[in-house]
């Protein structure tokens, strides 16, 4: 960041940190057989769209080559819109890791045509317990975050922070918690 961005209040978006998602694929063991934990088949990756015609163009190659990428390791995807404007694709492969290849294709993707700083998240469903848990991993900070949505805008608290000591071995996790943003009504 330079002067004059300080002088004029400007400031200069970190890109996103994706290396660090392939963690997730060494840790389902532990996912899997400590806490009866397995992939539930989906896993998306949220990012804010941009109004401009590059941002169209790139958005439709990144699309294209998900889709690619899906058909040669036999996942499907769709797209979709939140109530946040926020734009979600979403990858359905029962292999944990043909899932974390897939958002890895989309984020370095979009990053190299200088939009990486649109990234937000991409979240990872998994089943086996009372409710579904949803690992998230933040593009800015690379780290992950546990999330349990348990209702109407509530989460389990006590669970996630469980997860949360089980697996601070294995993944990078967020250790401030008022970063660990919630994906209510996300549609995976």
């Amino acid at each position: 960041m330079g002067l004059t961005d300080v002088l004029f209040g400007r400031k200069k978006l970190k890109g996103p940190k994706e290396d660090r998602l392939f963690a997730l694929s060494t840790a389902c063991v532990t996912l899997q057989t400590e806490l009866g934990l397995k992939t539930d088949g989906k896993a998306a990756v949220t990012f804010k769209p941009l109004s401009s015609g590059d941002f169209t163009r790139v958005d439709n190659d990144v699309e294209s080559l998900i889709k690619a990428a899906a058909r040669s390791s036999g996942s499907e995807v769709e797209r979709k819109s939140d109530t946040y404007g926020y734009e979600w694709l979403i990858v359905s492969d029962p292999d944990i890791e043909d899932q974390v290849a897939s958002v890895h294709a989309v984020a370095s993707e979009l990053t190299a045509q200088g939009f990486g700083s649109q990234l937000l998240a991409a979240a990872f469903r998994f089943a086996g317990g009372e409710h579904p848990v949803y690992w998230i991993y933040g593009f800015k900070l690379g780290t992950f975050w546990p999330f349990i949505p348990i209702g109407d805008q509530k989460r389990d608290n006590a669970t996630e922070l469980e997860l949360k000591a089980k697996l601070e071995d294995e993944l990078p996790i967020e250790q401030d918690l008022t970063r660990w943003l919630a994906l209510f009504d996300a549609p995976i």
